[in-house]
């Protein structure tokens, strides 16, 4: 196992067995009791990053989980295509952990674009390495890409990263862009009394640099557990620290089942001239749990049917029993067929999850 600093103990989320906890259907879809259809598959690679980021692990750092529990790149395939073949899985992204960190990610995309029929292939990186890799990712299939920057002032980007990585990170996003891949998205997360105030020089920076960037409210998914919604920076909080620069207009175009409300950006000087899009993911004081047509599969082969899911079903351990694609379809349905209505974060009750967002998967 990989360690930083002080490992914690790995904490797992229980398993459930679908054959006594869940009642499927017999329609061919990732299908919930509130009529939901998944057809977004988030696939985590791993659960290891290179970066140690506040709002995600503690100084201390985490413990990893060992090599041998991940899925293999054979396993991420067959799973991608029983998604696509059955459940007409469309979408896909592979997430971490930080998952440029799998030697063999271009062949797991590879292997993804060559299912029929042909799903959007998407990835969320920290985009270190990215520059050196960004073209062969392109020519495997890679459709799109997002990038986590939170900032882009050197100094921030080591307080919250705990890595004087900024330039890598940007030498990565260029490359992404050389290669191609379109769109380039920003993600990013808005510390208070550490970045909030930089939110409008980030934005500038994505406009002059032709990226899309979201604004994503900071989750309770921190290994540290030390998240409080009293403090967090707000959808509300972005538009009134974007507002002394800019003028954001709602886009037009439907937004269906995306995370991110999107907004034309002018600049107040210039109000008329359209500079891009920015959008902002509110899930927590906004929440689009409704429309979610997501579901997840962890670095270990677990189906998660939300971020803040409690439980998760285990379809690896089936797959490496020798289950057929039938009977792995049959546990991923059941499994879907419990989804809950929502995070629950508005509850009195709600409790964060045991795992952390980079054991979870975005």
């Amino acid at each position: 196992m990989g360690t930083i600093g002080l490992p914690t103990p790995v904490v797992r989320t229980p398993t459930l067995d679908p054959g006594t906890s869940f009642t499927a259907h017999s329609e061919e879809s990732l299908l919930d009791t509130f009529g939901r259809r998944a057809r977004d598959l988030r696939i985590s690679l791993t659960d290891f990053c290179n970066l140690r980021c506040s709002y995600c692990m503690p100084a201390e750092g985490v413990e990893f989980m060992p090599r041998d529990a991940a899925m293999s790149a054979e396993e991420i395939i067959r799973f991608a295509r029983i998604g696509v073949e059955r459940f007409c899985v469309d979408q896909i992204r592979f997430t971490g952990g930080e998952p440029l960190t799998r030697h063999d990610i271009t062949d797991i995309i590879a292997g993804v674009a060559a299912l029929t029929p042909r799903p959007n292939i998407a990835l969320t990186t920290n985009a270190i390495g990215l520059d050196k890799r960004a073209a062969k990712l392109k020519e495997a299939g890679l459709d799109r890409i997002n990038v986590s920057l939170d900032t882009v002032d050197a100094d921030t980007f080591s307080e919250i990263t705990r890595r004087p990585f900024l330039q890598r990170v940007l030498d990565g996003i260029q490359g992404a862009k050389d290669a191609g891949l379109d769109p380039v998205k920003i993600n990013a997360v808005l510390l208070p009394g550490v970045n909030d105030t930089q939110a409008p020089d980030l934005l500038q920076w994505c406009l002059d640099h032709g990226l899309s960037l979201r604004f994503i409210e900071q989750m309770p998914l921190d290994a540290g557990h030390s998240w409080d919604r009293g403090t967090m920076i707000t959808a509300a909080d972005v538009f009134a620290l974007l507002e002394p620069r800019f003028v954001l207009t709602p886009d037009e175009a439907p937004r269906g089942a995306a995370p991110a409300e999107k907004f034309r950006v002018a600049s107040r000087e210039d109000p008329d001239t359209d500079l891009g899009d920015v959008g902002i993911i509110a899930s927590v004081t906004r929440p689009f749990c409704a429309d979610c047509t997501r579901t997840r599969l962890t670095a270990e082969g677990r189906v998660r049917t939300c971020l803040f899911s409690r439980t998760e079903v285990d379809l690896l351990a089936a797959l490496r029993s020798g289950a057929s694609d039938e009977e792995i379809a049959n546990l991923w349905k059941g499994a879907h067929w419990a989804k809950l209505a929502g995070h629950g974060m508005d509850s009195a009750d709600f409790t964060q999850p045991q795992r952390p967002m980079s054991a979870i998967g975005g």
